[in-house]
Order: structure tokens, then sequence, then C-alpha cells
């Protein structure tokens, strides 16, 4: 266990860099932010790798614990640590906020400051909402990372894009003000402490642990975004920047699927088995009808985005079966989503930034004049169909064998998206890059440069190496799950 206070670093080193970062002002000034934007993204990701290797994969409890009093008159506390579930979706969140500082380099021409310095504070907010274990702690880093994405979205966006930001926030928000009533609530309830660890402990009436646990599913939901509540998704996906789009695949939706892990099944166990069957069947309509919506879209964004839709719907299936493998399951499905949807996100932001179009009709051969990206884009592809020796497979994989335990039907469902995953992405794939060039447009192509490549290479690393193997990210969360499962287990009626 390291003596620096490391998870203060990973959230506080990009906040102080994005607003190191807004200070160089005008685009005058934009390729001074532009490495001063890199630099603080490095340095925020560097600062992350110590938790993996300094872990102790024996230990399920919290790790790096940091504890400071904050408001002493309500027992507020700048509490933070991290398990084997938080603490790679630390890491993944810096690798990620890398990638994005990348990928818009040369593409925002406008407000280059501004925009490099929201994803820098966004990615300090999302540490400190993984890390949080004092509820007003985790409220302010669960609400505070809204402001940063609304802007992204609302300023950089397509044209569409003020309905899509407000339709974004306005949904999250009343999801949050529930989670605001659940919170004081438990704060009465534990005789005015707002630690999440003593709210785990805290025994609850049946009644009030139903209406925790659907105060906890509405706020959350939305945010995984779970069916029915997620039509803001794919409108906040077509109009983001491609780099907004790449944070709210790979980080943003986590955080609901995170709360379900950290609140709903710890703080409300009786619950949670109660209302099981009800959250399994809104997961498996979201993973097979879903896919079904995905196949019909003419817009490349909106099937990646609805696609994203489905992988979630996997993500909360494998909770609410409370087995070992369907947690770890949905565990290494979430990181495994990081890689590929923000992958795919970004070949989409290639080629937009190419043609200005993302109508898969628009396009059509884009192999003659781009092979190299055809090459990556394949395999993100595949990784997003779940094809074995890709991260996308070993997620899905262990969801479905956590299935089967489970109830041989809801395992059939889980599997036939396969299917239908498959059918929607290499469909998308064959029309957009393979056949003749039917557009002077695509005759026109440039394949990707080195920055590009740099920034795809290392995604396709990322996927192929959970994908073949994926034991260094499930032994970190074996033993935190295994306690997780086994306090779900026991009752919390007095």
């Amino acid at each position: 266990m390291s003596t620096y206070p490391l998870l203060s670093l990973a959230i506080w080193i990009p906040i102080i860099a994005g607003l190191v970062v807004l200070a160089t002002g005008s685009d005058r000034n934009a390729p001074l932010a532009r490495m001063l934007a890199l630099f603080g993204a490095i340095a925020g990701f560097l600062v992350t790798i110590p938790l993996w290797t300094g872990f102790d994969v024996t230990y399920g409890g919290m790790q790096f614990l940091e504890v400071k009093t904050w408001i002493p008159r309500f027992n507020v506390n700048y509490h933070l640590g991290v398990d084997g579930i938080s603490m790679l979706f630390v890491i993944l969140n810096a690798f990620i906020t890398v990638i994005v500082v990348a990928a818009g380099w040369e593409v925002i021409k406008e407000k280059v400051a501004q925009y490099n310095a929201a994803f820098l504070i966004m990615s300090g907010l999302m540490n400190g909402i993984f890390t949080s274990l004092d509820g007003v702690l985790f409220y302010v880093f669960f609400e505070a990372s809204l402001i940063p994405l609304y802007l992204i979205i609302g300023v950089w966006g397509g044209p569409n894009r003020v309905y899509a930001a407000f339709k974004f926030f306005l949904y999250t928000l009343f999801g949050s003000l529930l989670f605001l009533l659940a919170l004081m609530y438990l704060f009465i309830q534990s005789n005015g402490s707002f630690s999440i660890l003593e709210w785990h402990t805290l025994p609850i009436a049946l009644d009030a642990q139903i209406w925790l646990f659907l105060a906890f599913l509405i706020a959350f939901a939305v945010k995984v975004p779970m069916w029915p509540v997620h039509t803001w998704l794919p409108d906040a996906h077509v109009e983001a920047p491609t780099g907004g789009s790449i944070v709210l695949a790979a980080i943003a939706l986590k955080l609901g699927a995170y709360g379900f892990l950290r609140f709903s099944l710890p703080i409300a166990p009786d619950a949670s088995h109660e209302l099981s069957g009800f959250v399994i069947a809104l997961s498996l309509i979201a993973v097979v009808y879903i896919g079904f919506v995905a196949l019909v879209q003419a817009d490349m964004k909106k099937l990646v985005a609805y696609s994203s839709i489905a992988h979630m719907g996997f993500v909360t299936l494998g909770f609410f079966m409370f087995s070992a493998m369907g947690i770890e399951g949905a565990l290494v499905q979430m990181v495994s989503h990081g890689f590929v949807s923000g992958a795919m996100f970004f070949c989409i932001g290639v080629m937009y930034d190419r043609v200005h179009s993302r109508q898969i009709a628009d396009y059509g051969g884009v192999v003659n004049t781009m092979p190299k990206f055809a090459a990556l884009f394949m395999l993100f592809s595949m990784a997003n169909a779940g094809l074995p020796a890709t991260s996308g497979f070993v997620g899905e994989f262990m969801v479905i064998l956590g299935a089967v335990k489970f109830n041989f039907w809801v395992a059939f469902a889980a599997a036939s998206s396969m299917v239908i995953g498959a059918a929607y992405t290499l469909w998308m794939y064959k029309r957009v890059i393979f056949g003749d060039v039917a557009n002077h447009h695509v005759a026109e192509l440039t394949d990707i440069n080195k920055r590009e490549f740099a920034i795809l290479g290392a995604l396709a690393l990322c996927t192929l190496w959970m994908g073949v193997y994926p034991q260094p990210f499930t032994e970190v969360m074996h033993a935190s799950v295994n306690d997780l499962l086994r306090h779900v287990a026991i009752s919390k009626i007095q």
C-alpha cells in the first residue's frame, strides 16, 4: 500500500490540469492548450498505474483509503477508497482521457482550450465518483460530472446539439433527485452518517428497502441507460463531437452500472432479490429488442449508440443473477465496452472528419482508399459483435455462462443477442467498407495518419490483450465480488 494519496492525485491532477488549460484563454494559444492538455492527461493516467501494481488481489475490502473531515456538523467526510470493482474504472477513465485529448488534436479548431479543459475536469470528477465512500461526496461528483458533458455536447456538437444536451441533462437530473432523497433517508436511518460502508451494514425493513431500491434503480437506470429510459443516449451520441461520444460510451455509461454495485445491491439486498426478476426482464428487453432497433439505423453513430445500450443490458443482467460468474462477466464487459465502443466511435469520427456524413448510404468501398483503417475497423466491429479472442467475447461469454446456471431461457435470450449483434455490426461494416466506390467523397479519402493510427493501435492492443489474456482483469475483482455476494446473501430485515 502506498503512502501517497494516489486517489486524490487521480482526481485532482486532471481537474487542476483542466483549469491550467482553461487559463491559456483564446485560440491564439491553441497549440499550448493542446500540449498542456496532453501532458495533464498523461500525468493523470500515470498516477493511476500504482493502483494496479500495488493492489492486494487477496483482499476484497477497500484499499488506498483516504479520510479527511469535510463538513463536521453533518458528519460529511472526504472519504476515498477503491476495491477490485472500482479500481479498474479509475484506470480506464484516465486512459480514455489521454485517447480523447489525442482524438481532438487536429479536429477541434475553435475554443480548443475550453474543449480540452472540459474533458480533463470531467475525467477528475468521474474518478471522484468511482472512489467516493461518502454519500455526499459521491453525490457532488455525480452531479458535477454532468456539467462538462452537457457543455461538450451543447457547444461542440452537431446541428441539433441544444435539444440533445437538454434531453441528456433533464433525464439524468430527474434520476438524481430520487437518488438524493434516498441518501437523505439513509442519513436519518443511520443516526447521522453519510459513510457508504456504514450504510452497507444498516438494518432496513423490506418496504423501505424496496422504495430505496426503486429510487436507486431510476437514478442509475437513466445513466446506464436501461430500456425504457434510454432515448436520450442515441440523441446525445449523434450530436456529440467524437471525443464526447468516446467518453460518453467508455466512461459515463459505467457510472450507472457502478452505482448498482455500490448502492442497490449492498444497501438493499432483500429488495434486490425481490425485484431481480423485474431488472432481468428490463435487461433482456434491452439486449434483444434494442438489437433489432440497431439493425434498422441509417446513421452509424446511432447504430453504435443502440449497440451500447444492448451491451450494457448484458451488464445489468449479469449483476442481478447473483453469481460470481455473472458479476465478473458484467465487470469485464464494462471495461471491454470502454475500449471497443470508444474505438468504434473514434472510427466513425475519422470517417466523419473526412466526408462530413454519418449516413451509411453515403459510404461504400472505403477499403479501396483506406486499407489500414478498414483492417482496424474490422477488428473493432468483430469485438463489438463478440468474436472470440477479442475483449467483447470474454464478458458476454461469462454472463451467458452465469445465465445458463440461472435459467436456460434467460441464457437463450442473452445468447441470441450475440447473433443480432453480429448482424447489425457486420451489415454496417459491409455497407461502409466493402463494395465499389460509389461516392466521389470516398474516392478522395486518405488513409489514417500516424496520430489516428497510434490511437486505434493502442485501443486494438487493449482489446486483444483483454480477449486473449483476461486474467489480470478478473483476478483483481475476484475477492471484492465474492465479498459482495456474501454480503447480498444475508438478509437485513430485523
